[in-house]
């Protein structure tokens, strides 16, 4: 009995790792690549492996930050079709690793510093404290942009009056019958924008408002495509066609989702290479778990995971629109992400429980 389980177990576990193996490969790679970027700035093995360490935590922040964005993608991802399913997995996935991690940071920088990408990425490699301080100046920008963009993906998950399945049905329920209330989640992503320019830095109000303004109009733009494409009888065409719409809403949500572990890994590091490759190594493991739970249905097994996902997005755009005020430590991020995941989890399996207990005692 013992064996038969534990030949249970280990299958399981080789059918899920499937779906790892190429992060697995990238990540010896990009452990490698980071412990010869160490030794080259710290001069010793000894700052090699400070380096190296630094880079495996970056990697793990990320992948306990952005656990909910991989419940959020699969949402969207198991709708398209495999080909561009496929594309968000590959496209997709240098778009979110050099794009987000790398090429982002530098393009701010550039608009900051009056100055050209290449110049950007020659301060990164000689001056990178110079660097980290331009890119924390703009952290206020960057999370009013992040948290009004996913405050309304929130908003527009929970106002909606088609929307069955209510985990925390006390609040989610009033909340779906606000969805009467038209363009209601932008009105509310407004308010809060008011109410953060009364708390803000006076010289920070302007850059915040627009920058959440910006967010909005990003939100409405992506939402709005993503309509335009979507058609009731869908041919074949047709369908690729929404999926292209699908595509490019997970690409600015993932780069929402990355806003806030970009500019605050700098708090870690301030050496541009190892933040890249760490949060491009948790960024891959996010890819191959969204990936994951589409083959393996994992939404449909667990009925509140969802739900759970869409909580963890609306905390994470509140503690952003606070991180315009004060702080907030990326481990808090993480933290609280999770556990809504979790507890999500754990009513799933408990729903599952009762409803296998009525159907045996029928």
């Amino acid at each position: 009995m013992i064996s038969r389980l534990l030949r249970a177990s280990l299958s399981i576990m080789r059918n899920n790792l499937k779906y790892f193996y190429s992060s697995f490969i990238w990540t010896i790679i990009g452990l490698i690549g980071a412990l010869f970027i160490g030794h080259y700035y710290e001069g010793s093995w000894n700052g090699a492996l400070q380096m190296l360490a630094l880079c495996i935590i970056l990697s793990l922040l990320e992948v306990s930050i952005s656990f909910d964005n991989a419940v959020v993608n699969a949402t969207v991802l198991k709708d398209m079709t495999p080909l561009w399913r496929h594309r968000f997995l590959t496209w997709g996935m240098w778009i979110a690793v050099f794009g987000m991690r790398l090429i982002f940071p530098l393009m701010i920088v550039s608009i900051v510093a009056s100055m050209g990408p290449w110049e950007a990425l020659v301060l990164a490699a000689k001056e990178p404290k110079k660097y980290a301080e331009i890119m924390l100046s703009v952290h206020h920008e960057v999370s009013a942009f992040g948290g009004a963009f996913l405050m309304l993906v929130c908003f527009k998950y929970f106002f909606d009056l088609e929307k069955e399945v209510h985990w925390i049905s006390v609040i989610e329920r009033p909340l779906a019958k606000l969805g009467k209330l038209q363009a209601i989640e932008v009105g509310l992503v407004l308010i809060i924008l008011y109410v953060l320019s009364k708390y803000v830095p006076s010289e920070e109000v302007l850059p915040v408002m627009i920058s959440g303004i910006a967010g909005i109009v990003t939100f409405i733009a992506v939402d709005g495509l993503g309509a335009v494409l979507k058609v009731p009888e869908a041919t074949q065409a047709d369908l690729h066609r929404q999926s292209l719409g699908m595509f490019l809403y997970l690409e600015v949500l993932d780069a929402s989702f990355s806003f806030d572990g970009v500019i605050g890994a700098f708090a870690i590091t301030n050496n541009l290479f190892i933040i890249a490759i760490g949060l491009g190594i948790g960024a891959l493991f996010v890819r191959s778990l969204t990936y994951l739970m589409v083959e393996q249905g994992t939404l449909s097994e667990f009925k509140y995971l969802e739900n759970g996902a869409f909580w963890a997005v609306g905390a994470l755009a509140t503690i952003m629109f606070l991180n315009t005020i004060f702080h907030i430590p990326e481990i808090i991020t993480g933290v609280i992400g999770i556990t809504f995941i979790g507890f999500s989890l754990w009513s799933s399996l408990r729903l599952r429980k009762a409803s296998a207990n009525e159907v045996l005692h029928g």
